[in-house]
């Protein structure tokens, strides 16, 4: 089973409401997590059994839960690292702030490009490490298994699907963008980065 992770953080995040966490938290995060572990255990009953002998890209039993996986682990690890990502004082520091300077020519670059992906995403805007390109990347996410780039690294995460924001700032993303980008606990993300540098 998986653990569900407690929030790093109590109190309502800059103008995020406690009320606005506690549901998307005890509630849309937690309902990922029962149903990733739902999904792997019928996987593991049919790898187990070796009843897949209707496999086929249409449509069976193994292709749906195998989607089903991807959309439920990556709602699960998609949600902890933006809760991670809350709670600070939104002022980047640090290597990876120093990296960030030099691909995008300044932090305000960065934070108004990372804030302009926001704008265009359904669902995450994810800074990232291209493990390929050996590079900082923004890639943008309309669903959960739908968007992210494999061999990239997470290392700024942001929410952009309106159950994140509509109960605070309705629907007002731009506002919601700026109170995230000004409450990212960058000691965090620097971790990240020096994790894979």
């Amino acid at each position: 089973m998986t653990q569900k992770l407690s929030l790093p953080f109590s109190g309502a995040q800059g103008a995020i409401s406690e009320k606005t966490l506690a549901m998307h938290h005890d509630k849309l995060y937690a309902g990922y997590v029962d149903k990733k572990d739902e999904v792997q255990s019928k996987i593991d009953v049919l790898a187990k059994t070796g009843d897949v002998s209707t496999a086929n890209q249409s449509y069976s039993e193994l292709r749906a839960l195998k989607d089903g996986e991807t959309f439920a682990v990556n709602g699960v690890y998609l949600h902890e690292w933006y809760f991670e990502n809350l709670g600070g004082d939104g002022q980047p520091t640090g290597t990876v702030a120093e990296a960030l300077t030099t691909k995008y020519g300044s932090l305000d670059d960065f934070l108004k490009y990372f804030a302009a992906c926001g704008m265009a995403a359904r669902g995450w805007v994810v800074l990232a490490w291209d493990t390929h390109d050996k590079d900082l990347k923004i890639y943008i996410s309309d669903a959960h298994n739908q968007g992210g780039v494999w061999g990239a690294i997470p290392l700024l995460v942001m929410d952009v699907y309106e159950h994140a924001y509509f109960m605070d700032f309705g629907s007002d993303r731009k506002a919601y963008i700026q109170d995230f980008l000004d409450h990212i606990t960058w000691s965090k993300v620097e971790e990240r980065f020096l994790n894979i540098n």
